[in-house]
């Protein structure tokens, strides 16, 4: 068993690594000079939709709020 000393810092704060990551990404896209920064924060937005599924078969998508 390794020690807590071999784990990566994140995992032994008790964070996931797409915690720290996004941590990491917001630190740096807070760092830009524009229009980077403007660059960058448009591209942070991410769009998706659930699909439920029915007897085998899907539903109307929908947008979450």
């Amino acid at each position: 068993m390794a020690s807590n000393a071999a784990a990566p810092f994140w995992r032994a704060a008790g964070m996931t690594y797409i915690s720290y990551s996004n941590i990491c990404a917001s630190l740096v896209r807070g760092c830009l000079k524009e229009p980077h920064k403007t660059e960058a924060l448009a591209r942070e937005k991410v769009h998706f939709s659930f699909t439920q599924w029915k007897s085998g078969k899907p539903e109307k998508p929908s947008i979450p709020r």
